[in-house]
């Protein structure tokens, strides 16, 4: 009988957001057959997380209880999570390997999911930095953070895996009108949604301001963040907080916009696509690596208001040209599967562990 590859898969949280979801997929995906996962959330359970879809899978979750800020604890309670688990590859995301370096495993995996400017403050990318020069594998989840950890860190070549989605989740036209009557739209009303926390990297403010110069449109935002009292009571702009139902708005919905300063790879704009939604956004990041200017979308420039208006309007005015793009970036979504992203995880792992080359422990350098 062939033993299974364990994989321990950490992150800070179980949130339903987007790094979280990328976490989720392939902790959930990976072929039974080969690999028995575990899943480390270093803070306790919030509200309507994304832990039933792991216990569905019968995956194990070790919430350690983590309060905000630094916090010591968790380098004894990720050693007794890993001496429980015994986990041949640990795999940490975002912030977090700070809490995973002391450990032991055949193979130490990194992926980072923002611009690595923005990911992590300074003591963070000091211990990234000495992280990959000990041997763990840093991931970019695109081109664009690929380039930013080269520039930041010196590594020549990063593995860059692509974030995926389960695009038929996302298609879902017979939506449109049970949406709009239970939640008080026409049929007749134009509603541009945006998803994403309401904080200063997703700029909501430059849309909720733009949206009333485009006539007759809606704003539907889904997201919670710290800007949120900034933006409530604003004309036409309704605000609908963190959301189970989110393949259902997109469906309701004549336009997705993202108005970010930076990004990664936002999930955010690959679930709208797949609702074939058309998508204006600016290009930052890995949006220009998703979204095709004037073909599946309108890209503009970080923090240009004028040209967001202009985008909008544009769209607004042209229900053809929403429903071409909105066709073509349903097409083009499928670039961007679960199922790559899971397979591409499946070979990281199988090479890595075939190198059999364990990452050095660096606890006494912290």
């Amino acid at each position: 009988m062939t033993l299974k590859t364990r994989i321990l898969e950490v992150t800070a949280t179980l949130k339903p957001a987007g790094a979280e979801s990328v976490i989720v997929s392939p902790a959930s995906a990976l072929d039974p057959s080969r690999f028995e996962v575990g899943v480390v959330s270093l803070y306790n359970a919030f509200p309507n997380g994304l832990e039933p879809l792991l216990e569905g899978r019968h995956i194990p979750i070790w919430h350690l209880g983590k309060r905000r800020g630094p916090d010591p604890r968790m380098y004894a309670s990720m050693r007794q999570v890993v001496r429980e688990f015994r986990p041949d590859v640990i795999h940490s995301h975002c912030y977090v390997a700070r809490y995973t370096v002391h450990l032991h495993a055949r193979a130490m995996v990194h992926t980072v999911h923002n611009l690595a400017a923005k990911e992590v403050g300074c003591f963070g990318r000091l211990i990234h930095r000495l992280a990959f020069r000990a041997g763990i594998v840093p991931v970019a989840v695109g081109t664009a953070v690929a380039d930013s950890i080269r520039q930041m860190y010196g590594i020549a070549q990063p593995l860059s895996i692509p974030n995926g989605i389960d695009t038929a989740r996302f298609c879902r036209p017979e939506s449109r009108n049970l949406w709009r009557q239970r939640n008080g739209f026409s049929d007749e009303d134009l509603l541009v949604v945006s998803v994403g926390r309401l904080e200063r990297q997703k700029n909501p403010t430059m849309l909720v301001n733009a949206i009333e110069s485009v006539p007759n449109a809606k704003l539907l935002v889904v997201g919670q963040g710290k800007l949120r009292a900034n933006l409530e009571g604003r004309n036409r702009v309704h605000l609908l907080g963190v959301r189970d139902d989110v393949p259902d708005i997109l469906a309701a919905a004549d336009i997705f916009a993202l108005a970010s300063d930076w990004e990664g790879f936002p999930l955010a704009v690959i679930e709208a696509m797949a609702s074939g939604l058309p998508v204006v956004a600016t290009s930052v990041g890995g949006v220009p690596e998703i979204v095709q200017h004037g073909r599946t979308g309108l890209l503009i420039r970080r923090g240009d208001q004028i040209a967001l208006i202009a985008a909008l309007r544009e769209l607004a005015g042209n229900c053809k040209l929403r429903q071409d793009m909105g066709a073509a970036a349903r097409k083009r979504s499928s670039s961007f599967s679960v199922d790559a992203m899971v397979l591409a995880y499946e070979e990281l792992f199988g090479r890595l562990l075939s190198e059999s080359v364990a990452a050095p422990e660096l606890i006494d350098r912290f």
